[in-house]
Parts: structure tokens; C-alpha cells; sequence
């Protein structure tokens, strides 16, 4: 029997329960909704994933329609011309990036699988470098942040969450507990003023860097860079290839986040200009699970730094592939990215629906 020219499309929604309530400066969540693309070709299947986000926009329903504007750009496609078909896709999804970076994925799964490779080695990079991930420990009350902190002790490093009127104290009330490195994240929370007040300070507690302390756009950035006694890296004002530029002046890094940027060829492109501008690379992820994960690791041996604990924040996974255990990424033997559905390939054709609909 053969299969169908071209690249089959296949998506569905799944639920990604917590451990813990996870917040942020603007806001919490305890299941995560996300996004599963499936693509397939001759028999093969590669997977991608994008969660849904408010702040972004994403909800199911616009990822899924996302995706049928590219069923017929895949229908007509083959990793053979893989990046023919990327850029293509660009074009089609350039205004829905978290669409772009699940099918992005998928196809970089699928073509690295289809040549009996793992991704990383069909690229020509070495898997076996790369930067050890930190643990994010969300804002709490300081105790819970501290039990999450102890739940989490062979972790390497750790992000901190900050964004409150206790952000020193928390820090100091965390380090009583580890001598490990720390990082902390605002998430645009603070000002110009507080990002500079605090960095000495935080600088003594041992952290390493600032990730975005101020909204994007604010003008006093540039002054944080000029007197921060901290790096500070950019994350919500670089989210396309377009940002990396204009970060050079105002950041000592950037934070790539896949979803935001459309996956693994821009995400690429991106890391090649940083270093051009002599921008130091951390890639991020979201709360997602091993099938976003999986992909984000094929990029370490690019990188200075990593957050992807995403999965190891969930209460239940969906997939095996790359497991994170104390900051180290272990990669499955098998091809591509490595991952498998637990609940078996989709349907061939099949559609997500929105969470309680049929």
C-alpha cells in the first residue's frame, strides 16, 4: 500500500495539569491548554506543539484555523524541499506565529526522521554540549516558593519570578536555602528606577542576570542596561527575528521563545544575529509539554543559556522524547526530535476542537 503524495496534516488539543499553580507578574494558571500538530509523510509522523496564551491572543480556536490555512501548502509540499516549504510557510502564518512554530516543528521532526537522524545531528551540531536549564520557581507567598524551591533540590540553577512589592525579600528568604545560581525574571513588572534599585542588591544574592524587567518599548531601557549592576536580557521585546537589532543596544542577551518567533528556522536565524551583534542566547520555553521541549533541545549546542523546564513543571505529561532530569537534557534514541504521543499518532485528517466541545 502506498501513502498519499504530499504531507499529511493531523492536530488536536490536549490539557497539561500543573504541579503547582504557576503565576507570573500578570497572572496564574493551573491546566495549560495546548496546541499537538501532527505531520506526516510516507508513512512517517513528525510532531510540533504551541500552548495557548491570553496575553498572546492564542486560543485553540485560532491555532486550529491557523492550521488549515497550511493544509494545502503541506498537501502540495516534501521535506525534500524543506526549506522551500519553511519559507513558504512563513509567508502563510506570518501573523500567527504560535501556529507557525507547531508546524514549523512538526516538519523539522518529520524531515530529520524521514533521513534516520536525530535533529540536532542533521543539522551538524553536537548534542552532547550545551548549557544545563534552570527550575522556575513561580510567585507565591514566600513560603510556598520556598517549599517549591526544596520540591526541586537537584536542580542546577533557578529562575525566580518576581514582579511583587516582596521581591527582595524573596530572593534573600531563597538563598538561605541553596547556594546554587539564581536568575530572575519580572516579566515587565517593575520600573526603570526599581530594575536598577534592586540589581546591586541582587547581584550580592548571586544572581546571574535580569530577564525582562521593564514592558516593551520603555524608554528607560537603555539606561537600566547602562546602570544595571546585572546583564539584563530581553524576552517579551524580542519575539520576532525583526527585534534582535534593535536589543543590541538596550540588552546584554536575548531569551528566544519559539512560540513567539515561529519555531526552530527563525529561532536559528535569530540566535546567527545575536552573535553577530555579540548578544549573548538563552532559549525559553512555556508550560508545555515533552513534545515542545523535545524540539527546544535540539538547540542547545547553540546556546549560552536554557530554560526548558516546561515539562518537568507538569503534573501529567503527554508524550515521551527528551526528558530534563536535574537540568540535563537526555535524549531518546530515536530520530528526529524523539517524541512519541502517549496516546498513539492522531487520526490521519483529524481537527482540535476547543476543551469541552464535540
Amino acid at each position: 500500500m502506498t501513502s498519499a503524495p504530499g504531507i499529511g496534516l493531523a492536530h488536536a488539543t490536549f490539557q497539561l495539569p500543573l504541579r503547582h499553580v504557576f503565576t507570573i507578574a500578570r497572572g496564574s494558571v493551573a491546566v495549560q491548554d495546548t496546541f499537538i500538530v501532527q505531520v506526516t509523510e510516507g508513512g512517517v509522523h513528525g510532531y510540533g506543539e504551541a500552548t495557548t496564551n491570553p496575553f498572546y491572543g492564542q486560543t485553540i480556536t485560532r491555532l486550529a484555523a491557523a492550521a488549515e490555512r497550511v493544509r494545502p501548502l503541506l498537501a502540495a509540499a516534501s521535506t525534500a524541499r524543506l526549506p522551500e516549504t519553511l519559507d513558504r510557510l512563513g509567508a502563510e502564518l506570518a501573523d500567527e506565529p504560535f501556529t507557525r512554530c507547531a508546524v514549523d516543528m512538526a516538519l523539522h521532526d518529520l524531515a530529520a526522521r524521514r533521513a534516520g537522524q536525530g535533529l540536532a545531528a542533521w543539522w551538524g551540531l553536537d548534542r552532547s554540549v550545551g548549557p544545563e536549564s534552570n527550575y522556575t520557581i513561580g510567585i507565591d507567598t514566600i513560603p510556598v516558593m520556598r517549599e517549591k524551591l526544596a520540591a526541586a533540590a537537584e536542580w542546577p540553577i533557578y529562575k525566580i519570578k518576581l514582579g511583587t512589592d516582596d521581591d527582595l525579600a524573596i530572593v534573600r528568604e531563597l538563598r538561605r536555602h541553596t547556594d546554587r545560581p539564581f536568575r530572575v525574571d519580572a516579566n515587565c513588572g517593575w520600573t526603570a528606577e526599581r530594575a536598577i534599585a534592586l540589581s546591586a542588591a541582587l547581584a550580592e544574592l548571586g544572581v546571574e542576570f535580569i530577564e525582562q524587567p521593564l514592558p516593551p518599548g520603555d524608554p528607560g531601557m537603555a539606561e537600566v542596561r547602562r546602570r544595571s549592576a546585572l546583564p539584563v536580557f530581553a524576552d517579551e521585546s524580542c519575539a520576532a527575528e525583526d527585534d534582535v537589532a534593535r536589543c543590541a543596544g538596550q540588552f546584554h542577551g536575548i531569551n528566544i521563545k519559539l512560540v513567539k518567533c515561529g519555531g526552530l528556522a527563525p529561532a536559528r536565524r535569530m540566535i546567527a544575529a545575536a552573535r553577530s551583534l555579540g548578544l549573548r542566547v538563552m532559549v525559553g520555553c512555556m508550560t508545555e509539554s515533552t513534545v515542545g521541549i523535545s524540539a527546544l533541545a535540539q538547540l542547545l549546542p547553540l546556546l549560552d543559556h536554557v530554560d526548558m523546564d516546561g515539562a518537568a513543571l507538569l503534573a501529567a505529561d503527554i508524550a515521551t522524547g527528551v526528558r530534563v532530569v536535574a537540568g540535563r537534557a537526555e535524549f531518546p534514541v530515536g530520530a528526529g526530535t524523539g517524541v512519541e504521543l502517549l496516546a498513539g499518532p492522531l487520526p490521519a485528517g483529524s481537527r482540535a476542537l476547543p476543551q469541552g466541545t464535540e
